[in-house]
């Protein structure tokens, strides 16, 4: 873990502790960092899946026959 001393807006640690749930600068400031993270994962993930549809991957599907049971 680093230490690290910035300057934040309080409004905006103040509103992302209200939706992170978070009780501390700290815990709200690494909760951020995570979520923008995960954020970024999940739509990469996302894109990913939507470029697999386009290109037909799960048209196999489509055919009952060929799902798993």
């Amino acid at each position: 873990m680093s230490n690290l001393y910035v300057e934040v807006d309080d409004d905006a640690l103040s509103a992302a502790a209200s939706i992170l749930g978070t009780t501390t600068k700290k815990d709200t400031v690494n909760a951020a960092l995570r979520e923008v993270s995960q954020r970024h994962r999940r739509l990469t993930a996302l894109e990913e899946l939507a470029a697999m549809g386009e290109r037909g991957d799960f048209d196999i599907l489509l055919d009952k026959d060929n799902y798993r049971r």
